[in-house]
């Protein structure tokens, strides 16, 4: 077996103080505050695989455009988020004070690749401590985090395609699973 290809073993989840901490901006979206992480951060509210419930994380924003955003799960495919997704891909996302119906493509390796060579580039800092963290080999070159972001899952969520306009504010709520809108509270 050739050792570049085994997996790397990812980080556990946070747990204790550090998992309150990592929510913590769940709260100041509640709060209304999430217009202070601008662009670099979305909260996603999506639907629990066995619970069916709504759920909700904080996730960074690696690449956006005017419908898009791609977001990545360093925690692997063990993630609950990506899980969930896997499941039920419809989901809803706010960015700042503007909400919209999303629908997750995961994205191959090699797509995750290219990303992260881009991300570093504009991250470098950042791209160095991620890898690190992660345990991913990446000597600061291009093709070194080519090759890390080829072992990292990569999600794009893109907007619905009835949400063409504009902000489509979406109010929050458990999405519907046709739809991906939140169901009515009627």
């Amino acid at each position: 077996m050739d050792p570049s290809n085994t997996p790397t073993p990812r980080p556990t989840p946070p747990t204790g103080w550090k998992r309150l901490a990592a929510r913590l901006p769940i709260g100041l979206y509640r709060i209304g505050l999430g217009p202070l992480f601008g662009r670099r951060l979305l909260l996603l509210i999506h639907t629990g695989r066995v619970s069916g419930a709504s759920r909700t994380v904080v996730l960074e924003v690696v690449e956006a455009d005017s419908r898009s955003w791609v977001v990545a799960s360093g925690f692997g495919t063990v993630a609950q988020w990506y899980r969930n997704l896997q499941h039920t891909p419809k989901a809803t996302i706010q960015v700042g004070r503007h909400y919209h119906a999303v629908t997750a493509r995961f994205l191959p390796p090699e797509d995750g690749g290219r990303i992260m060579a881009r991300y570093a580039q504009s991250h470098p800092r950042l791209a160095a401590r991620l890898c690190a963290y992660m345990g991913l080999p990446a000597d600061g070159t291009t093709t070194g985090y080519r090759h890390a972001g080829t072992q990292i899952p990569f999600v794009r969520l893109e907007c619905s395609p009835y949400c063409d306009r504009p902000g489509c504010a979406m109010p929050p709520g458990k999405p519907d699973a046709d739809t991906g809108r939140p169901a009515d509270r009627s």
